[in-house]
């Protein structure tokens, strides 16, 4: 019986070895942790529970039948983060470059099913050169059904990718279709056709960073939600992240202990707004004090900056908050903007967690760019996704709700459970000095009768009490009461229940 019991301890022991001494201190001069080491930071200290460690592939074309390592590429399994369920697939860099074989796809595809099976998250770590050439047609199908699990699951259980090395061609695909995308800085990239495809194709010289550096998917395209300087730092910040997010659609948001007094008034925000209407000031100040123990995890921090979008407690139960950004273009909406916040105001309908909405927003940016960008269209996604949310809806206008933004901001009219305003609210058609200009013309010449034009129409309608004498808006309140007011407000509609028609699915204006 020992005998035996050694030949396992051996089998596994070359199983844990990857690809082998030489290439694991490859991939640690290059800054990167190996598969198992993340695995490691990321679960719960011997939580970890690897599946499919012995697995080998089955290809003998190319000279491959003499090339077999235990895992193909992959370790996959299933731990806690924090005491909750996570399932879990990092790529191996170090065995075969990551790539992926048709029975390296079958070890991700049994972790995806257990997860459904399980209603628990998935966290996928990429590390890899894309598709096994040798296994053909086979690895295509391999990535095919992982790219249909991936669809299945959405809306069930929340999927994340971390981009922790190289992830190009059909790998960049499986990512692109979970619910947050983050990556490392200076280690990793992402991007369909690599560098020598593009100067091939298009005679452009670029590099892998520059093609699909973090730099890159964080502050130009979108595809990524952040990046870290580090695989530690970021494993980190996943654990936390996690900690936000339900198990799954049904079970609820997740609830910890919090000694943070949901009544608790700040004074400071009875002055957040300035006098001047056309100063700006930092929304996250806002958010910050009103969250639980000042504790936000922002999302697309660097992309978009005039929305601001991320998780968030209040009386221990995470939210979601949404919040237009007065330090960045006055906090208009523009094409970027109503994407990001569209899809993160989706994905809290689709889990169930309550959004947050702090409204600054002047209305929609103009100019050709964005007309021939289709801000029509992009913009209308901000809109459905408000419209179609079942889940509590709680609004703050701070100042500016101006034109159809103010519509689209979670206001009554679209959804909005409960919206209040400070006093400093100004919810109008539009500002007032275009106002004026359109209703008064005959006037143009006549500085003063502009100037008590302007002052009328400032009076009667820059302010919360127009919108609120049509119930518009529920109550104006003091800014040092924000916390509390929404903290009553969640807790009121914690049973709240939206009865849609049915149908298919809907035909959202992707």
């Amino acid at each position: 019986m020992k005998e035996i019991l050694d030949k396992l301890e051996q089998r596994r022991a070359k199983a844990r070895e990857g690809g082998g001494a030489a290439r694991v201190e490859a991939q640690h001069k290059r800054g990167k942790l190996t598969a198992r080491e993340r695995i490691d930071l990321l679960m719960d200290k011997g939580s970890f529970e690897e599946f499919d460690m012995f697995v080998e592939h089955r290809t003998s074309e190319f000279g491959m039948g003499a090339q077999k390592i235990p895992g193909d590429g992959v370790v996959t399994g299933w731990g806690t983060v924090n005491g909750r369920t996570v399932f879990v697939f990092a790529k191996d860099f170090t065995v075969f470059g990551g790539s992926l074989s048709e029975t390296h796809a079958q070890k991700i595809t049994k972790i995806q099913d257990m997860a459904m099976k399980a209603r628990a998250p998935i966290v996928g770590l990429f590390d890899a050169g894309g598709a096994r050439i040798q296994d053909g047609v086979a690895a295509l199908g391999g990535y095919g059904e992982v790219f249909k699990r991936n669809v299945i699951a959405s809306g069930v259980v929340p999927q994340i990718s971390v981009i922790m090395g190289p992830c190009a061609g059909g790998d960049v695909y499986s990512p692109a279709m979970t619910d947050f995308t983050f990556m490392v800085r200076d280690t990793s990239y992402m991007f369909v056709t690599g560098p020598d495809v593009v100067k091939t194709v298009t005679n452009e010289q670029v590099t892998s960073e520059e093609l699909g550096g973090a730099s890159v998917h964080t502050q130009k395209s979108g595809v990524a939600d952040g990046a870290y300087d580090s695989d530690l730092e970021c494993l980190l910040q996943m654990r936390r992240l996690i900690d936000f997010l339900p198990a799954n659609n049904e079970s609820g948001v997740p609830e910890w202990p919090s000694g943070d007094d949901i009544t608790r008034e700040d004074a400071s925000l009875d002055t957040l707004v300035p006098g001047n209407p056309n100063k700006p000031y930092d929304i996250k100040e806002l958010i910050l004090k009103v969250a639980d123990e000042g504790d936000f995890f922002e999302l697309l921090e660097a992309f978009a900056k005039n929305i601001v979008t991320g998780f968030g407690r209040i009386g221990g139960r995470t939210v979601g908050f949404v919040a237009n950004q007065p330090m960045v273009l006055a906090g208009v909406l523009d094409i970027d903007a109503s994407r990001k916040a569209a899809r993160f105001v989706r994905f809290c309908d689709a889990f169930n967690i309550p959004i947050v909405t702090f409204v600054d927003v002047p209305g929609f940016l103009p100019g050709t760019n964005q007309e021939y960008g289709a801000l029509i269209k992009h913009g209308s996604k901000l809109l459905f996704a408000y419209s179609q949310c079942s889940v509590p809806l709680v609004t703050v206008i701070t100042r500016k709700a101006f034109g159809g933004a103010y519509d689209v901001m979670a206001s009554k009219h679209i959804g909005g459970d409960v919206n209040y305003a400070w006093p400093t609210a100004q919810i109008a058609v539009m500002g007032a000095k275009g106002a004026v200009e359109i209703i008064f013309r005959a006037d143009a010449g006549d500085a003063d009768k502009i100037a008590a034009r302007t002052k009328e129409y400032e009076d009667r309608f820059l302010s919360p009490f127009a919108a609120a004498e049509r119930g518009y808006i529920d109550d104006v309140i003091l800014p040092r009461h924000t916390r509390a007011r929404i903290a009553k407000a969640l807790s009121m509609l914690r049973g709240k229940r939206v009865e849609l028609p049915g149908r298919k699915h809907d035909n959202m204006p992707v």
